[in-house]
């Protein structure tokens, strides 16, 4: 049988011996370490690593192996066959760029995920413009009065169809705190990097008014703070005084577009750890 790949990620707090314990677990069980990346975050005291490598041994035996030394070192660990794709679930409301990148890119490959289910609190034929051929589609209309009743319905699809990661694809809607608790560092939104600057309604207008040199868009996890999540990816683009305001929504798009992308990938590829209100981001 050909070896199976894997990828380990853990965090825990700063002491000797924790790469040479996990480096010899992964010798001794006859894996071979294809890469390996850590972090020493000194103003925390804590250490993060991602190691991928490939094993015969099941990911049973080798998770029940490693027991041990996550006990020792009080290791928050995860270790996943990459063959086992984590499913994910798209949140859209009218906006389109983000969706049909996120479909664009995962059909040819590139992101390495399940879509789950695409949800969206406007009827499908909002979106008969996009191919979702294959795609399940389920819309889930909300008002001020439904949001409870529409957050509950939208849990249980989360439940029903086994989905790791939500990602708010320019899903116009405010999640509730109980909610994004369920949802703690699964949960990714993008948004226009003017918060809190230009809040309300047209951040590029506004922008644009106040003669912005750089727009830009940021990718983060969820949390009960609106717009505060820690922070997975950024990327901007310079402005000059001869773009006008479509040309600012315009740029806008394709910034947040390969943002929130980059953000997915970098996560259903186990690269992101969270660290208290930030992230460690392991490169390619």
């Amino acid at each position: 049988m050909p070896q199976a790949s894997y990828v380990l990620t853990l965090s825990c707090a700063d002491r000797p011996g924790i790469v040479a314990a996990v480096s010899t677990y992964i010798f001794e069980q006859g894996c071979n370490i294809l890469d390996a990346q850590q972090y020493n975050d000194v103003a925390t005291g804590l250490f993060f690593m991602r190691v991928t490598f490939e094993a015969d041994a099941g990911a049973a035996s080798l998770r029940g192996g490693f027991e041990s030394i996550a006990g020792r070192f009080a290791l928050t660990w995860i270790m996943r066959d990459v063959a086992d794709r984590k499913r994910v679930m798209i949140l859209a409301s009218k906006f389109d760029h983000c969706l049909v990148d996120l479909l664009y890119r995962w059909r040819n490959g590139e992101l390495p995920m399940d879509i789950s289910a695409v949800v969206s609190n406007h009827p499908r034929e909002t979106w008969d413009h996009i191919d979702l051929d294959g795609v399940p589609f389920h819309h889930l209309p909300v008002t001020r009065q439904t949001k409870m009743e529409q957050e509950a319905q939208l849990w249980e699809l989360i439940k029903s169809t086994k989905t790791d990661v939500v990602v708010l694809a320019r899903y116009m809607q405010i999640l509730s705190d109980g909610l994004t608790a369920k949802l703690m560092g699964r949960c990714i939104n993008i948004h226009h990097s003017f918060l809190p600057g230009f809040k309300g309604a047209n951040p590029y207008t506004q922008a644009h008014t106040r003669g912005v040199k750089l727009i830009g868009a940021t990718a983060h996890y969820v949390t009960a703070d609106l717009d505060e999540g820690p922070i997975i990816e950024q990327d901007v683009e310079r402005i000059t005084h001869r773009d006008t305001p479509e040309d600012l929504v315009r740029k806008g798009r394709d910034i947040e577009r390969r943002v929130l992308s980059r953000a997915l990938r970098w996560h259903v590829e186990d690269r992101v750890v969270l660290n208290g209100r930030k992230t460690v981001v392991f490169g390619e």
